[in-house]
């Protein structure tokens, strides 16, 4: 909606924007801008920089509805233009300062919107599950009955490639070359991972003895066969290989399904794979998409059927995953998972640079990504603007990175506090507090998937290497929902035992509770062994 080109030259600019309609103005009243006559196509070609896709991010500074605020640059009429749009609670963004081309996001302050706006800026961007559990349905229904052919339909249908084996034991597989760096890398992830769930291992077990004789206890057993989607579409992602195998195995889940699509030559990607012998994957399921969570979820002639799945995917594999959960297949997920998001909280010191770099990293994901800032009246957006500016012109994959920022914002607050609040009424995936003593601040955050706190913690560590792990809830669903971590890969049962003189003294309050109940067999269950009517 807020995506525009523009010609390098400002007086086009102006001449451009003139003879534009007006478009219709959003729920929020922010204004957009459409798209300029068409000009001189970009090249497609491998090579070409893009540049004319994405140029910038501007995030206009709000200062003429904060008190207290230095001065904006603008003047007379312009000035007051922007004061009214801003005591109307949204400034649509100025030109950015990168050419040839320009992204606006929107501003908000938010002590100037009304309740309903404020509810209306948590959304997230729509996600219209009702058609796509219409298109996912048959695949999944196919996969249900003939197996690993539909399985192999849909993976030339979707992916171009034909499959000799749809699954194969990791086992079976050569070692794959990889550059001694690369492996290097992996190893230290791993090593990290490892250590921070292996940690949670110990928190697990309970042995109480509630009164004397009544022993209760909860023991962990490991879920017998898992399925770990990793996907393999826009970007390949053997770290949420690292992720999802790396617990498994240290809970002891016997039978590890990994699915991922293959390559074009049928294989396996090789850091993948490096993955996948080193966290102790039993198969590899050659296949992606609802094709392959359905091939989990019922099983097939190679696939062994498993009971619970994870892992992120596109709209397409999470409402295969939401299919299932409700179907007869018995099987359970991870946690609904929408596009990747961020928030970040940023005070007057922040580095601009790094702010916009945390922000970028999270646009780059998907087109329907979204990103959130979220800053003081203290904090000097126009620097930020020129960092995501410089930054964004360069990203490979700068032409997603537009379409996510198209409908990301940021939000002026005024205070701290009332930035912590924002973020638990948003429920991030991940939180970003980059603020002096981070630390003091966490235990007023309640809903995120995943916190970074201090001036030296980009979420990129959490993504690979730092020890936690990156599936994460999305879409506010930080609220009910935690992350992976070794409890998502076993199950509790709980254990009582009573010696006889537990029995006599608990046994009286069991069958009177019984009696009142009108559970006559419930009560005579106690009251035989202790020899009383």
């Amino acid at each position: 909606d807020v995506l525009t080109f523009a010609s390098s030259r400002r007086s086009r600019n102006r001449r451009e924007t003139a003879s534009r309609k007006p478009a219709r103005a959003s729920r929020l009243g922010a204004q957009r801008r459409t798209p300029r006559s068409p000009g001189p196509r970009v090249p497609r070609h491998r090579d070409s920089v893009r540049s004319s896709m994405i140029a910038a991010s501007a995030i206009h500074r709000v200062v003429p509805a904060l008190p207290g605020a230095r001065s904006s640059a603008a003047s007379g009429s312009r000035r007051a233009a922007l004061a009214r749009r801003a005591v109307r609670g949204h400034v649509n963004v100025r030109a950015a300062v990168a050419e040839p081309d320009q992204m606006s996001i929107r501003t908000y302050v938010y002590d100037n919107l009304n309740a309903e706006e404020r509810v209306e800026i948590l959304k997230r961007p729509r996600v219209d599950f009702t058609s796509i559990l219409g298109t996912v349905a048959p695949i999944v229904d196919a996969v249900a009955t003939r197996g690993d052919a539909a399985v192999r339909e849909y993976t030339s249908k979707f992916d171009g490639v034909d499959l000799d084996a749809v699954v194969v034991r990791v086992e079976d597989l050569p070692d794959p070359i990889l550059d001694d760096d690369v492996r290097e890398a992996f190893d230290v992830a791993y090593e990290n991972i490892k250590k921070f769930h292996e940690a949670q291992k110990d928190v697990a077990d309970v042995d109480v003895e509630t009164m004397p004789g009544v022993r209760c206890r909860r023991v962990s057993r490991p879920i017998g066969a898992v399925g770990l989607y990793v996907p393999g579409g826009t970007a390949v992602l053997p770290s949420t290989a690292l992720m999802l195998a790396v617990p498994a195995s240290i809970a002891g889940c016997e039978n590890v399904v990994l699915a991922t699509p293959p390559r074009k030559d049928g294989d396996v990607v090789p850091e993948v794979l490096y993955v996948a012998k080193k966290a102790g994957v039993t198969h590899i399921l050659k296949a992606g998409g609802a094709q392959a969570v359905a091939a989990m979820g019922h099983g097939t002639e190679t696939c062994p059927k498993v009971d619970k799945i994870f892992g992120p995917g596109n709209q397409f594999v999470t409402a295969a995953k939401m299919t299932l959960q409700n179907s007869e297949a018995m099987v359970s997920i991870d946690m609904p998972a929408g596009p990747s998001e961020v928030l970040v909280i940023a005070d007057k010191d922040a580095h601009p640079s790094h702010v916009a770099a945390d922000l970028l990293s999270q646009a780059e994901h998907g087109p329907d990504s979204q990103v959130v800032l979220v800053v003081t009246p203290d904090v000097n957006l126009d620097d930020i603007c020129a960092a995501v500016a410089k930054q964004a012109a360069a990203l490979p994959r700068s032409d997603i990175t537009a379409k996510a920022l198209g409908h990301s914002y940021a939000v002026v607050v005024s205070d701290i506090a009332a930035a912590c609040e924002f973020s638990n009424q948003y429920a991030p995936e991940h939180l970003i507090v980059n603020v002096e003593d981070a630390e003091s601040l966490l235990p007023s955050l309640d809903n995120a998937g995943s916190v970074f706190l201090g001036r030296y913690t980009p979420e990129s560590v959490g993504d690979y290497a730092s020890g936690t792990n990156h599936v994460l809830p999305t879409y506010g669903y930080s609220r009910m929902y935690s992350g992976v971590s070794l409890d998502s890969f076993v199950k509790y049962m709980t254990v009582q035992e009573l010696t006889k003189e537990g029995l006599d003294r608990l046994g009286p309050s069991v069958a009177r509770m019984a009696a009142v109940e009108g559970l006559e067999a419930h009560r005579q269950a106690v009251t035989l062994r202790l020899g009383i009517e």
